[in-house]
């Protein structure tokens, strides 16, 4: 097994690994918690190997907005048809920040891919953290910012091109709220890091909207930095998964009148903590 650093702040392509033999776990595991983003090239697997790969980081936390994977209730489906123009997760984003106990990761497998076009971005958060300056890091050190899932998946969106496509649904499932630290310590790294994301994050609490407004807006164009991301170029078969809890990703729509397929496992995380 090949580990590659993709870039100098996050992300690791690995080369010969084989996800269905748990002996592999570990150096896996490692490269995981090392990288925050790991792609795994050249899988070969049935939904049944993904979850059984899964389980071994955790417990399954099932999508409730997303359609599920026909026979495989846990596997959420991630589509776009060449008829589509929506994808689903354009914007800069934390899967189930608006949760109480947000995922660890998510695990995503890659059916059907467009000829080209259809990356993934990320961005390390630690990264982000780190690089602003020591008053700014020490006024948002103690904050703690809203996350909703009512904007994003709730009634509102019922006439989106993906609810209208049967992608997702369960709109009236949609009210999650959650209140967590704008700066984590990371449960695995333990690197202090941004908790903030552009489509689920509301405000910050005890400031007026505008300064709440005004600081979340700083600090996302902040996190917009290239210096931060890593660009994941997918092929079919590869694996790849992230750490909800060090970054933020986000899907790029750039392959239309073509189809891509993925499937997404999420794996349940622990509370957050300053």
């Amino acid at each position: 097994m090949d580990v590659m650093p993709m870039t100098g702040g996050l992300g690791a392509e690995i080369f010969g690994a084989d996800v269905r033999d748990s002996a592999q776990f570990p150096e896996i595991y490692a490269a995981f918690a090392k990288y925050s983003v790991i792609t795994l090239r050249k899988q070969s697997i049935t939904p049944k190997d993904h979850l059984d790969f899964a389980r071994r980081f955790g417990s399954i936390n099932v999508n409730r907005f997303f359609k599920p994977v026909d026979g495989f209730p846990q596997i959420a489906t991630v589509l776009k048809e060449k008829d589509q123009k929506e994808a689903v997760g354009e914007g800069w984003h934390t899967d189930h920040s608006y949760d109480q106990i947000p995922a660890m990761g998510s695990i995503l497998h890659a059916i059907e891919i467009p000829p080209y076009g259809g990356d993934t971005l990320f961005v390390s958060m630690s990264a982000a953290y780190e690089a602003l300056s020591d008053p700014m890091r020490g006024f948002l050190d103690g904050l703690t910012a809203v996350h909703s899932s009512r904007h994003a998946f709730g009634l509102n969106t019922i006439n989106s091109e993906a609810s209208k496509s049967g992608r997702l649904g369960n709109a009236e499932a949609a009210k999650q709220d959650a209140s967590h630290p704008v700066v984590i310590t990371h449960p695995l790294s333990k690197r202090r890091g941004l908790f903030v994301n552009p489509v689920f994050t509301t405000h910050i609490e005890g400031l007026l909207a505008d300064e709440s407004t005004v600081i979340l807006n700083m600090i996302y164009e902040h996190c917009r930095q290239p210096e931060f991301q890593v660009r994941i170029r997918w092929e079919p078969g590869d694996i790849t998964m992230w750490d909800n809890r060090a970054t933020w990703h986000k899907a790029i729509n750039d392959y239309h009148g073509f189809r891509r397929l993925m499937h997404r496992v999420t794996v349940d995380g622990v509370p957050l903590s300053h």
